[in-house]
């Protein structure tokens, strides 16, 4: 039996919650001269490249954009960044990925910055389907989806026409 795939969010609708988020992130940052976006690989980071473009296309601010490569089937943090993480320090940094599940990537990603001093950290995801066992509520969320634990959610960010959010 083929799995079903049922279009959450096609292109268009993609653009939309991410112009939003923009919008959101600015608002609590109008004081901010620049921020740092982290993306966590790869679709993460692929959201966090477009919510920079966004936020430089409305606002003021400098938005410094950082990669984390995270393996997220360690038992403990490993965890590796494009920039040094000591320049975020006294920084906004918000945290980006695209599906929030069980929380434990945006976790693991939380953990890099522990001792770093920041001026604040905030998440923002694309999707976020509420089924966390740990205690990360994002920020900045584009879709709140209701779905069993058994459905899984692809989220597609090709920069292209074929961007989309399917539940299968």
């Amino acid at each position: 039996m083929p799995d079903k795939k049922i279009l959450i969010l096609d292109n268009t609708q993609i653009q939309q919650k991410i112009t939003r988020m923009a919008y959101q992130i600015w608002e609590d940052n109008l004081e901010e001269t620049s921020i740092v976006i982290s993306g966590i690989a790869d679709y993460g980071y692929i959201l966090a490249e477009r919510l920079k473009k966004s936020i430089e296309e409305i606002s003021g601010i400098e938005v410094i954009l950082m990669r984390i490569e995270l393996n997220k089937s360690s038992s403990h943090l490993q965890a590796e960044t494009d920039i040094s993480i000591e320049g975020c320090a006294n920084k906004v940094v918000v945290l980006v990925d695209d599906v929030l599940n069980s929380g434990r990537t945006l976790a693991y990603g939380l953990g890099i910055f522990l001792d770093i001093p920041l001026k604040k950290l905030r998440t923002a995801v694309l999707v976020n389907r509420s089924h966390r066992i740990f205690p990360v509520t994002p920020d900045f969320t584009g879709l709140e989806l209701a779905t069993v634990i058994k459905e899984h959610v692809d989220v597609l960010l090709n920069g292209n026409q074929e961007d989309a959010v399917y539940l299968r």
